[in-house]
């Protein structure tokens, strides 16, 4: 391991190697988009390249089926796939029922798509992300262009009658101009302190006029592999209820930290 890692990153490759030993010979996986999702790709190229796994890859995000293709990975679109076996990905939140907010990387779009499209996600991430009440993290609300000013207006409106601490919609920019995502849309980032009901404010946020999708992520994780900077992991598994505690072993540098 690379002496020039940060713990935070030493966390971020524990909790991928952990998470890429659940994915086996032939399966279709989906991956997630985001700076822990970039490891978990890194590792499973490297693995597959190892092991001679036959895997077929659905990418989150371009910039991901960029990375992967780069590493020698099958990448496919999901509709060549069909249903896939697994998505791993990263979180910007996650609770201990495993409700996530997502989006950060503007990207919970197709990432929520893909994960609901699996048998099984596995999230991967620090223990910084771990929260007692979401929304300390901006919540990405995806946006069509046209309206957007619309749109904002309604969901500040809305928010007056939510459980949640804060009201306001910002738009999120790239540099002088307004972000835009893979499918062309825009992100307004909703600044809400904590919510305190994250299924109703879902539900109310999808059917605001103009709204694509939000970066609620509810019961469509099934485990979170929690790395840590000294080489531990946790998984905890929601549906058998299991905890499993390991520890990584860092390796010499190899080809997936040579650009890092």
């Amino acid at each position: 391991m690379p002496v020039q890692l940060t713990p935070i990153d030493r966390a971020k490759y524990a909790a991928a190697r952990r998470a890429v030993d659940l994915v086996e010979d032939g399966m279709k996986v989906g991956l997630g988009t985001g700076s822990t999702a970039a490891w978990m790709v890194r590792t499973l190229a490297e693995r597959a390249r190892d092991e001679g796994l036959r895997l077929t890859c659905v990418p989150t995000s371009a910039r991901t089926g960029d990375l992967g293709r780069e590493l020698g990975l099958k990448i496919v679109s999901l509709e060549e796939a069909g249903w896939l076996d697994l998505t791993i990905d990263g979180t910007d939140e996650f609770d201990a029922d495993l409700t996530l907010i997502k989006g950060g990387g503007g990207a919970h779009l197709m990432e929520k798509i893909v994960a609901t499209a699996s048998d099984r996600m596995v999230v991967i991430t620090d223990a910084s992300k771990e929260v007692k009440t979401l929304g300390n993290f901006p919540l990405p609300v995806e946006v069509i262009p046209f309206g957007w000013q619309a749109s904002r207006m309604l969901i500040e409106e809305l928010l007056n009658a939510m459980d949640v601490m804060g009201t306001s919609a910002r738009l999120r920019m790239n540099g002088e101009r307004p972000f835009v995502t893979d499918q062309g849309n825009h992100i307004l980032d909703l600044a809400l302190g904590r919510i305190g009901n994250p299924r109703q404010l879902s539900l109310a946020l999808n059917q605001v006029p103009g709204v694509v999708e939000n970066g609620l992520f509810i019961d469509i994780c099934d485990a979170v592999v929690i790395g840590y900077g000294d080489g531990r992991v946790e998984m905890r598994d929601i549906a058998s209820g299991t905890v499993e505690h390991e520890r990584i072993v860092f390796e010499e540098p190899d080809n997936i930290f040579k650009d890092l």
